[in-house]
């Protein structure tokens, strides 16, 4: 069967790279998808079961610290497009471990920009390199909202690794002419999310009756965007962003940690019937270092250019959310046990 084009999504099995193969794999039947991942702790094939039998979706497993799988992968299925999302992405990992940040989500995209202007060989008609990054590059902002000018000002290891990998991408356009687009995004949340981040978290302790942790006063804010609505921005920025452009994507929500976890309180009690508030289990605990304020994204630019929009507010996204993990909280249970491990060993 051919194709009509052929996407190489790194980071696939991940939460939003999943959410985005299934989207672009359900949508473009004349594209084939190809979902490179290495299956590291917070990849799982599990997350796109429904789509592993189609026929224009392929997993290919594979390391982007790994050149050498790079070139396979690009060889076997000539490559003309790839999304840009591998990448460790939790801050405190960063904070306990930077070394690994900086190999994957600076050595690992340089890597992939190698191998793109290796076998591409400045052919570059109707190729893209589509990097998805972080509204974190930005810093924190006291007032007002970040814009595709604002100055980097990265406060973590993590931030600081995307913010280089931004400045790379931008290099091998400036330098080989590389065609590439990047998109900075706000906090995602959803379905499927791995368990380290605060919604799952806060969801699972709530059904387990354990503590509730926030970090410091919990009036840290930040801007939530439903992760369907990224895919769809994803999808948008790919076919119709600009080249050599930044999109900023976000989703105009713009809560405190401890009023999001209070709403969560609220929801999780409602469809527990629990007749004790949740909110008792709530525990401040020592702040992250270098926690940032603030984050607040201007969207304006996808939004008059592409015409994106979020299309999930809020409330129903949390809605939505909670609702998932409870008809599916075997999920979360069978990531700690590794029972997900075994069905990648056995089925792939």
């Amino acid at each position: 069967m051919s194709f009509k084009r052929k996407i190489l999504i790194t980071g696939g099995a991940g939460f939003i790279g999943s959410h985005l193969v299934r989207h672009l794999t359900n949508k473009y039947s004349d594209y084939l998808i190809i979902n490179f991942d290495s299956l590291t702790y917070a990849g799982n094939l599990y997350n796109l079961k429904d789509v592993e039998e189609k026929d224009n979706y392929i997993f290919n497993k594979g390391d982007i610290n790994n050149p050498s799988d790079l070139e396979r992968v690009f060889l076997e299925y000539d490559i003309d497009g790839v999304i840009h999302l591998a990448a460790e992405s939790h801050v405190d990992r960063s904070i306990e471990d930077p070394n690994i940040f900086i190999k994957t989500n600076v050595l690992g995209t340089t890597n992939i920009l190698n191998v793109c202007k290796k076998y591409w060989k400045n052919n570059y008609k109707n190729k893209i390199f589509y990097h998805v990054s972080t509204d974190e590059v930005y810093g924190s902002i006291e007032e007002g909202f970040f814009v595709e000018t604002t100055p980097y000002d990265p406060r973590s290891p993590y931030s600081a690794s995307k913010a280089s990998s931004d400045h790379f991408v931008r290099s091998y356009g400036n330098t080989y002419n590389m065609p590439f687009v990047i998109s900075n995004c706000s906090n995602n949340y959803g379905p499927n999310q791995f368990p380290e981040k605060l919604i799952p978290v806060i969801i699972s302790n709530i059904k387990n009756k354990k503590s509730l942790p926030v970090y410091g006063d919990g009036l840290n804010i930040r801007d939530w965007l439903y992760v369907i609505d990224h895919a769809i921005a994803i999808d948008l920025v790919f076919h119709k962003g600009k080249i050599g452009h930044t999109y900023n994507i976000g989703g105009n929500n713009e809560v405190s940690n401890i009023d999001l976890v209070n709403q969560l309180c609220d929801i999780m009690d409602k469809k527990l019937k629990n007749k004790v508030s949740s909110k008792k289990l709530i525990k401040y605990v020592e702040d992250r270092p270098g926690h940032d304020t603030r984050y607040a994204i201007d969207c304006s630019k996808i939004s008059n250019s592409l015409g994106w929009s979020p299309t999930v507010t809020f409330k129903q996204g949390l809605q939505k959310t909670v609702s998932w993990y409870l008809k599916n909280f075997d999920w979360i249970e069978n990531i700690h046990s590794g029972q997900y491990l075994e069905y990648y060993e056995n089925n792939f």
